[in-house]
C-alpha cells in the first residue's frame, strides 16, 4: 500500500516553515534597514573604512617603534608623516617622467592622429578631407547642444574630486588616531559592554582586525604580482615611462575593475604613441592576460588563503559586491564576506556542543592487564 501523509506531522512542518520564514524575513528586515541607515551615514562610514585599510598597512612598523620603547603619539605620528612622503613620492614617480616626456608624448600623439587620418583616407575606407571635416563640425555641433549637460558633468567631476579630498584628509587623521590609540579600543570596548557581550564583541573584534589585515596584505601581493608582470612586458617592447606604469599598476589594484582599466588604459595609449599600433596590441594582449590571471587564479588563491574563504567564494562576493555598489561594492564585498564568516565561525564555536571525551571502560582495561 502507498503510504500515506500524516495530518500531524504535516501541520507540525508547515508551523516548522512559516516560524523560519518569519524569522528570515525579520532578519532581512533588520538588514536593509541597516544598509540605510549606513547609506545615510556613509559620508562618515567610508573615511573610517579608508583609514582602517591604511592602519592595516602602517600597523606593523607602528608596532615595531611601540616595542622599542617609543611613545604611542610619537611612533604615530613619525608613521604617519612616513606614509604622507611615501605616497608623496609615488606621485612625484609618476608625475615627474611623464611631465618630462610630455613634449614628446603629445608629438607621439599628434603623429599617431597624423597616420590615422591618413589610414582612414587609403582603402578600403576611402573617407575624404571632406568628409572628416563634416565629422568634426557635427561633433561640435553636438557638443554645443550638451553644454548644460557638460556643465552638469564638470560640476560634478569637481565635487567628486571636492569629496576625495575630504575624505583622505579624515581618513589621514583617523589613522593617526587609531595608530596612537587603537591598543586601548578593546579594553575600553569591553569596559563598556554589559554581560557576555564584554568577552564576545572584543574577541571577534580582534578577529576582524586580523582578517582585515590578511585583505590588505593579499591585495598588495597581488597588486605586486600585476606590477612586476605588466612592467617586465613593457621592458621587453621597449616602452617608455615602465617604472611609473608599473608604479601606478600597483597602486590602481587597491581599486578593483576602474583601476585596472585605467592603469590599462594609460599603458596602451603610451605604447601606441611610442611605439606604434602593433606594440599596442602586444601590451593590450600583455595586460589582459595578466588582469585574467588576476581575476581568477591569483587574486581568488591568495586571498582564499589569507583570508579562510574558498576561491568560488571570492568571485562570487566580488560579482555580487559589483553588482550592488558598483566599485565600493567590489572593493568591500571580500572583507565583508570575511568579517561574516570570522563572525560565523565565532557563533559555531559558542553554540556548538564541546567535543565529549570518550568513555573508558576500565573493566575491560582491566581484563587485559596481566596478573
Amino acid at each position: 500500500m502507498p503510504a500515506t501523509l500524516s495530518s500531524t506531522k504535516t501541520a507540525a512542518a508547515l508551523r516548522t516553515s512559516a516560524r523560519v520564514s518569519v524569522e528570515l524575513l525579520l532578519v532581512l528586515v533588520t538588514a536593509a534597514v541597516a544598509l540605510w541607515v549606513l547609506g545615510r551615514m556613509w559620508s562618515v562610514v567610508w573615511p573610517l573604512i579608508v583609514a582602517l585599510f591604511l592602519t592595516t598597512l602602517t600597523w606593523p612598523l607602528t608596532r615595531f617603534l611601540r616595542r622599542r620603547g617609543w611613545r604611542p603619539a610619537l611612533a604615530a605620528s613619525v608613521v604617519t608623516v612616513l606614509f604622507l612622503l611615501v605616497a608623496t613620492s609615488i606621485v612625484a614617480l609618476i608625475a615627474v617622467p611623464v611631465a618630462s616626456q610630455s613634449g614628446e608624448l603629445t608629438d607621439g600623439v599628434v603623429e599617431g592622429i597624423h597616420k590615422l587620418r591618413e589610414w582612414a583616407a587609403g582603402p578600403p575606407l576611402n573617407i575624404g578631407d571632406d568628409q572628416i571635416a563634416g565629422a568634426f563640425d557635427a561633433a561640435i555641433a553636438r557638443i554645443q547642444n550638451s553644454v548644460g549637460s557638460m556643465v552638469t558633468a564638470v560640476a560634478s567631476g569637481v565635487s567628486t574630486v571636492f569629496n576625495g579630498v575630504v575624505t583622505a584628509v579624515l581618513a589621514l587623521f583617523l589613522m593617526f588616531f587609531f595608530l596612537k590609540d587603537g591598543p586601548r579600543f578593546l579594553p575600553w570596548l569591553t569596559r563598556q559592554l554589559p554581560g557576555r557581550l564584554a568577552t564576545d564583541v572584543p574577541i571577534v573584534a580582534a578577529r576582524g582586525w586580523d582578517t582585515l589585515g590578511a585583505f590588505v596584505r593579499s591585495q598588495a601581493v597581488v597588486g605586486l604580482l600585476d606590477a612586476v608582470f605588466i612592467g617586465l612586458g613593457l621592458w621587453i617592447l621597449g616602452v617608455p615611462l615602465v617604472v611609473p606604469l608599473a608604479v601606478l599598476t600597483f597602486v590602481s589594484a587597491f581599486v578593483p575593475i576602474v583601476g585596472a582599466l585605467f592603469a590599462g588604459l594609460v599603458a596602451v595609449l603610451i605604447a601606441l604613441v611610442s611605439n606604434g599600433l602593433t606594440d599596442a596590441l602586444i601590451v593590450l594582449a600583455i595586460i589582459v592576460v595578466v588582469q585574467q590571471l588576476e581575476g581568477n587564479v591569483f587574486q581568488p588563491m591568495i586571498q582564499s588563503r589569507g583570508l579562510g574563504l574558498h576561491a568560488a567564494v571570492v568571485l562570487l562576493a566580488v560579482t555580487l559586491g559589483a553588482s550592488l555598489a558598483g566599485v565600493v561594492g567590489s572593493l568591500l564585498a571580500v572583507p565583508v564576506a570575511a568579517l561574516i564568516a570570522v563572525v560565523w565561525n565565532y557563533l559555531r564555536e559558542q553554540l556548538g556542543d564541546p567535543p565529549q571525551e570518550p568513555e573508558t571502560d576500565e573493566s575491560h582495561i582491566g581484563a587485559t592487564v596481566p596478573s
